[in-house]
């Protein structure tokens, strides 16, 4: 008898992570023995400034989509009575740093209360799997050693409180439904499609115009960088072996100061390194993430293959094939 196959809804799908995602699963489905079909990849996105269905242009016709809100518990509900999807792999947030700081409220309804309304919509619809994007941001900062996934959650930003408040909202629906959810972590991610607000595409923006690329403070908070295809790789290796309950922290292990990040980038385009200037600092900077990922090697199998001089270069030769891209997104 044929197994039958799975059908995945997909929230945030035309953003910079789930897209990669979506373009994964579907491009590469049989030699991941996915085998999906069309409709049987579901994407909701709002298309926010950071969404954008150019993205998924090389897998056009091959999944269904809905421009909606995941906060608007009506059309979710439509969504799910009328699509009834298996698994949800839930991406969809706002996620800037910056903007939390300037404004919390869309992240408090989108990251918080659009969660509890995908939470509740897959326990009517009895989902069975429901994996939840996290963040790494959740656990704050730490000057030595490195988060695992029982370390305390202690976030210092508005977006990151909003995330942990999501993550923790997941975790009491396991606990008090038995709910089939996963929750995953994952570190600073970059590569092609970024939007130019996060510190390497804005970098490369400001090389483009001719400008110089902004350093918060001194720059010596450090990130882990992780290159956003073996990220979806990650999350798709979840999806498929992770087990029921359970957290990944997604690291690559490439830990940067992003001054170093900075000049690195300034290299591989061939440009000045002159071409930065320090600004004034982010308003409650974390120091440093630094995650632990041994657990999803160990359980899983998955590590990162894209090391982050390879990956700035990927990014790179990707940004200036591609600047009208960026340039439409000032």
């Amino acid at each position: 008898m044929r197994k039958r196959i799975p059908k995945i809804l997909v929230t945030g799908g035309a953003g910079f992570i789930g897209s990669a995602f979506v373009r994964l699963i579907l491009g590469d489905s049989r030699s991941r023995g996915l085998n999906l079909c069309y409709g049987c990849v579901v994407v909701v996105d709002k298309l926010t400034y950071a969404g954008d269905l150019k993205r998924l242009e090389q897998v056009k016709g091959s999944f269904k989509f809905y421009k909606t809100d995941i906060c608007n518990k009506i059309g979710v509900g439509s969504i799910f009575a009328k699509e009834k999807p298996d698994i949800v792999v839930h991406f969809a947030a706002e996620s800037h740093v910056d903007r939390s700081i300037d404004d919390a409220t869309p992240f408090i309804d989108t990251n918080i209360k659009g969660t509890q309304i995908l939470l509740d919509a897959s326990r009517k619809y009895k989902v069975s799997k429901f994996i939840f994007i996290s963040t790494d941001e959740v656990y704050g900062e730490i000057s030595n050693g490195k988060f695992n996934e029982n370390s305390p959650i202690k976030p210092n930003s508005p977006y990151a409180a909003s995330k942990a408040a999501a993550d923790l909202l997941v975790q009491s629906y396991i606990r008090t439904y038995k709910f089939p959810a996963i929750i995953i972590r994952p570190s600073n991610n970059y590569g092609p499609w970024q939007y130019p607000e996060k510190l390497i595409p804005l970098a490369i923006l400001k090389i483009l115009n001719g400008g110089k690329v902004p350093v918060y403070g001194l720059g010596k908070n450090v990130r882990e960088w992780l290159y956003v295809d073996d990220c979806a790789r990650g999350i798709i290796a979840i999806m498929r072996k992770g087990k029921i309950g359970q957290t990944y922290n997604l690291g690559s292990a490439c830990e940067s100061k992003n001054i170093d990040t900075v000049k690195l980038l300034l290299k591989t385009l061939g440009v000045g390194q002159e071409r930065f200037e320090f600004v004034s600092d982010r308003l409650g900077h974390d120091i440093r993430y630094s995650l632990d990922s041994r657990k999803i090697t160990r359980e899983i199998g998955w590590k990162p293959v894209v090391l982050f001089a390879q990956g700035l270069k990927l990014t790179v030769a990707w940004s200036l094939k591609h600047q009208a891209w960026y340039l439409t997104k000032e």
